[in-house]
């Protein structure tokens, strides 16, 4: 039996329970998967584990059962079986039809108020599909986003579950135990919201992360081939910005790493790496995401289309270089002093606009997602973690005097020789040559936003005069239409 909690959702009705889920099953036992079954078992839960290939599981059994108390399954109708109602079942498999695929599997064998949850970067319309389909059979589902790779997956990742508010809070007790701390005392999760709410974040999460890299692809490639760093001067480079009050985050840490790391014959690893980028759909269904609700994220679309390409067929040395004139007369100290302050807010810039895009698409969708907690969720655990998060975190929280200086602060970002700095590094890089379309993006992305005044008012024009489709005019009412001279 259901009941409607508003227009958009109908759920299952909840039994009351001792509000605690220690047993949990997950399907699929693939990185993320096995390390998120590693890391439930350590914090309690019994876990019942299953891959379709059995001889993945009874891998798994050799390698971890000490870790905690584990349930080899070797069919769902095992995994089923061993779990006490509500049973709590992780999905862990690819994205996609995989995923309806094992539901349909599982569904003959599940009761009243079963919870499932996506674990997966599935698409969020998939999941409010899938909420519904499953609500109707008074079972519940969980979109959860899940950041960290292989090591946050273990040790504590951040958490991003949407769906039933009901089945979350029951398994919120467990997902705290697993989640990463926030540095504030709390753990890395929290409910998103509603029906996609979970897979949105998460997917906003992954476009804002592809953001960020290609942003550290661009200084990397200034830095290298403009202030002829070596890769040892990188890495010392890059450390030395992980304990930077804006740039510490996980991303400068690990490419810092990469700079200092060789292969077994004594090579850099990083320079013997195909310079193509590939990716999985995620910041593709940022961008159209964008397009859908109307919100603009250059940053985030340059760094779509860099991938792209990179591996573009048409990628060729024949198109010229710049003239011998053109190259850059910076010293060294200026190209390390300005890609400082180009990564800082190309940064910023590119966090501001997933924010807007997940404002936009929760009051939309009627999501209610509170964009202080999602700031403060990734803020340990995630790949997109850094010490920039907080101004986002006490901008949009609740404290009025907290936000209004977290926005003063945000803008003082942008003044003085820090805004001037990432000004001449983008100019100075279209100057010789060197692609930077994720950082010039993010620059014009807030030069637009700071503008009084638009060149828009052409277009209108220009709409107007081929096609009649009116513009708005200072002084008058409502739209009108130009007789243009001919």
């Amino acid at each position: 039996m259901t009941h409607c909690r508003d227009a958009k959702f109908c759920v299952p009705t909840m039994r009351v329970y001792d509000n605690r889920m220690n047993h949990i099953g997950v399907i699929g036992l693939g990185t993320m998967g096995a390390n998120l079954a590693r890391n439930a078992a350590r914090n309690g839960a019994s876990v019942s584990v299953y891959n379709r290939t059995t001889e993945k599981t009874d891998a798994f059994m050799q390698a971890h059962q000490s870790e905690g108390t584990f349930v080899a399954c070797h069919t769902l109708e095992e995994v089923i079986a061993s779990l006490p109602a509500p049973r709590a079942i992780l999905l862990m498999v690819k994205a996609g039809s995989a995923v309806d695929d094992i539901i349909a599997e599982l569904l003959p064998h599940l009761s009243k108020d079963d919870i499932l949850i996506d674990g997966g970067n599935s698409h969020y319309r998939e999941t409010e599909r899938r909420e519904k389909e499953l609500a109707k059979k008074s079972l519940h589902f969980i979109g959860m986003g899940v950041s960290g790779g292989e090591e946050g997956a273990l040790l504590g990742p951040s958490m991003m579950p949407g769906g039933t508010k009901e089945a979350v809070e029951l398994m919120m007790p467990l997902l705290q135990k697993m989640a990463a701390s926030d540095g504030d005392g709390g753990r890395c999760v929290t409910y998103v919201g509603p029906g996609g709410a979970g897979h949105f974040v998460k997917m906003v999460h992954n476009g804002i992360e592809y953001a960020l890299m290609q942003i550290l692809a661009e200084s990397y490639d200034l830095l290298k081939n403009q202030a002829k760093l070596s890769n040892n001067e990188l890495a010392i480079l890059f450390d030395h910005w992980n304990t930077d009050a804006y740039l510490q985050s996980l991303l400068i840490e690990i490419t810092a790493q990469i700079f200092r790391t060789k292969g077994d014959d004594g090579e850099w690893v990083i320079d013997r790496i195909i310079d193509k980028a590939g990716q999985k759909g995620t910041g593709k269904w940022t961008t159209e995401a964008a397009m859908d609700f109307g919100v603009a994220i250059p940053s985030i679309n340059a760094a779509v289309d860099a991938r792209i390409l990179s591996g573009s067929a048409w990628r060729t040395t024949s198109l010229g270089l710049p003239s011998e004139e053109l190259a850059s007369a910076l010293k060294k100290q200026e190209w390390l002093g300005g890609s400082k302050s180009a990564i800082t807010l190309s940064f910023t810039s590119a966090y501001e606009q997933g924010f807007s895009l997940i404002h936009a698409a929760s009051a939309a969708e009627l999501w209610h997602c509170d964009l202080s907690d999602i700031a403060r969720i990734w803020r340990g655990g995630c790949i997109i973690r850094s010490a920039l998060l907080p101004l986002w975190q006490h901008m949009y929280g609740a404290d009025a005097g907290a936000s209004k200086a977290s926005m003063e602060h945000m803008l003082a970002l942008y003044t003085g020789e820090r805004q001037e700095q990432w000004r001449v590094i983008i100019a100075e890089a279209i100057k010789t040559g060197t692609p930077v379309p994720a950082m010039s993006a993010s620059l014009s992305y807030y030069d637009t936003l700071r503008r009084p005044q638009l060149p828009q008012n052409l277009i209108q024009a220009q709409r107007d005069f081929f096609g009649a489709h009116q513009v708005e005019m200072r002084g008058k009412e409502g739209m009108v239409h130009v007789e243009w001279n001919s």
